[in-house]
């Protein structure tokens, strides 16, 4: 009888199996997964879907080429002004919350520009898609950090790739969508809101499922917690600068590259259809090297060797435009694309050279903001120096002189240390 009683006992205090939380646990993992990616090819159709369609912008809306040369200033300028928000809002209403509004910003900015009647509009619909860009690209790394703490490398891969997948689709798809939809630039330009409405759709499914809150959210698993955290400003910590440093001089290369490379083909004897190809070889090859390099970085304890071997591909890339351009052009368009892969591994080292969620962000916001502000002069001077001299020796001397303290910035960066070490500590409250 108490064996009976015991029975009963022992089927009312069961456990309900645990199968069910597991499966809801991968589920959101493998959507998270899917939607770093959806959210990364929308970080740069904003600006890259403009460029072809600019001339037809400005005879449109009455823009003047004043107006029009400060619209490549302006995503630089809103990167590092919006950037600086990220944390902070971060801390209030969790990561996926933000990165779920900026794609919301990011929607409602690239299909209201469409709409706009002047230019001052324009202008402003446009601010408002970059602030969404902003803060999702300080804290894509932070999620990254956060809920995938043993797959910084692979996870930075995806996200690296689906971003230079992002850029090269808008800049060659563009044109094409356009004239298929009637050859508006409206439609040509409103039409990307749609893939950004995808992502928006999928992060929003995600913040309700993980009801992400500041303070709210348990620690990834292996993320743990430390017994102090960094309390000082970050401007104290040499790797942070140093980072910040490498990522400004790598955004100048790549958006001087992005801006002028076209011309610099053109200038010498290769035709207009050519030289858009070969721009479109130089995104293609950072898609798999992007994917590829972050988890080999992430292997190293430094990353050193790579920020060498990289600045040594653009100085040979750049070298090679300078005398030769109508000469092995694909091969000076690969070497290029190689060295402008700096960026995917100045993003893992972001992940890498901070300990925590909380000083993955302070770091990704700090040398994404710093790092932009370096940037905005570099494509502009390039201009200058063309326009002054007639030629691109100059222009492109410059770019390769600036590969030499960015291999010195990127290898003090990519030393095996953590910003925590560097700051000030203070107790853990409970």
């Amino acid at each position: 009888m108490s064996t009976a009683a015991d029975s009963a006992t022992h089927r009312r205090a069961e456990p309900v199996p645990a199968a069910p939380a597991p499966s809801r646990a991968r589920l959101q993992t493998v959507l998270l997964a899917v939607g770093i990616a959806l959210a990364a090819v929308n970080l740069r159709p904003v600006v890259t879907s403009l460029g072809p369609l600019l001339d037809d912008v400005r005879a449109d809306l009455g823009m003047s080429a004043g107006v029009a040369g400060l619209l490549t200033a302006v995503p630089s300028l809103c990167f590092a002004l919006f950037g600086l928000a990220a944390p902070a809002l971060a801390r209030r209403i969790g990561p996926i919350a933000v990165v779920a509004a900026g794609m919301g910003a990011i929607t409602l900015g690239v299909l209201a520009r469409s709409y706009a009647g002047g230019t001052a509009v324009f202008l402003l619909l446009t601010a408002v898609a970059l602030a969404g860009v902003a803060v999702s690209n300080v804290l894509l790394p932070v999620v990254v950090k956060r809920w995938f703490p043993h797959r910084v490398g692979p996870m930075i891969g995806l996200y690296s790739m689906a971003l230079s997948v992002g850029t090269s689709l808008a800049a060659a798809a563009t044109v094409p969508l356009t004239a298929e939809m009637g050859g508006s630039w409206r439609a040509g330009l409103g039409i990307w809101s749609l893939l950004a409405a995808a992502a928006l759709v999928l992060w929003a499914v995600v913040a309700l499922l993980r009801r992400d809150r500041s303070g709210g959210g348990r620690p990834a698993q292996g993320e743990g917690r430390t017994a102090a955290e960094p309390s000082g400003p970050i401007v104290r910590s040499r790797t942070a600068w140093a980072l910040a440093v490498f990522l400004g001089l790598q955004a100048t290369s790549a958006y001087a590259t992005m801006g002028w490379l076209p011309k610099i083909y053109q200038d010498a004897g290769v035709s207009d259809g050519a030289s858009g190809v070969l721009l479109a070889v130089v995104m293609a090859v950072s898609v798999p090297a992007s994917f590829v390099l972050p988890s080999l970085a992430a292997r190293r304890g430094d990353q050193q060797l790579f920020v060498v071997v990289l600045g040594i591909c653009g100085i040979a890339g750049y070298t090679g435009l300078a005398f030769a351009a109508g000469t092995a052009s694909w091969l000076w368009a690969c070497l290029v694309g190689l060295s402008m892969c700096a960026f995917p591994l100045a993003l893992t080292m972001i992940g890498l050279r901070a300990r925590t969620p909380g000083g993955v962000a302070r770091l990704s916001a700090f040398s994404q903001c710093v790092g932009y502000l370096i940037s905005i002069p570099g494509p502009i001077a390039v201009g200058a120096v063309y326009q002054a001299t007639g030629s691109w020796y100059l222009p492109l001397g410059l770019l390769a002189a600036l590969l030499v303290p960015q291999m010195v910035f990127g290898a003090l960066a990519g030393r095996p240390r953590h910003i925590e070490d560097e700051l000030p500590r203070v107790p853990a409250t409970a």
